[in-house]
């Protein structure tokens, strides 16, 4: 009889290590693959701050008067490029996103811009790279997601507590940033 308690209690423990390493596992996999997908908008994010020194070349022989854009543009990708944490690159690359709204709807108001095969590749490309951009950032707000329903339930939240696991923010875009872009030549 003790036999078999002492085999039932050993059952229980490995039991309760089997899905203590199953769930911790999983969590580790889900946290990791925030910043794999992170790590993958990141990448793109460089790939276009690459190319906007091609553009505003491109752009600058064209219109020579538009200095400020100019400015706007080179600054984002500076601010880009100094950013560290996730927060300061997103906060970046809106500053991008906006700048690019700019140069391509000041292409609109130049004929011989529009019809240059090097600004026509160039903006099929970023735009090509703002849609892979968009892309990723529903993935990560995908794996965000995952991870903190997670976290959240039962009974993974009981090793995310132990593991002091928190939730991770989402890659929002604020209100500002939303609004159509208002370009003035006249100035």
């Amino acid at each position: 009889m003790q036999l078999v308690i002492i085999f039932v209690v050993i059952l229980i423990v490995i039991g309760f290590l089997s899905w203590f390493f199953i769930v911790y596992n999983g969590l580790i996999h889900v946290k990791e693959n925030i910043k794999k997908s992170w790590a993958n908008i990141d990448v793109l994010l460089m790939q276009r701050s690459d190319e906007l020194p091609k553009l505003i070349k491109v752009v600058k022989s064209f219109v020579n008067h538009e200095k400020t854009m100019f400015d706007n543009v080179l600054d984002a990708r500076t601010s880009f490029l100094g950013a560290n944490s996730i927060g300061e690159k997103a906060n970046a690359d809106n500053q991008i996103s906006d700048a690019l709204k700019s140069v391509f709807a000041l292409a609109e108001d130049y004929p011989e811009l529009r019809s240059n095969d090097n600004f026509l590749n160039l903006q099929d490309r970023i735009s090509g790279l703002e849609s892979e951009i968009a892309d990723r950032r529903e993935f990560y707000n995908e794996t965000v997601n995952n991870y903190n329903i997670r976290i959240k339930s039962i009974p993974d939240v009981v090793i995310a507590n132990v593991l002091n696991l928190n939730p991770e923010k989402m890659f929002n875009v604020d209100g500002q940033k939303k609004k159509d872009v208002h370009i003035k030549l006249d100035e």
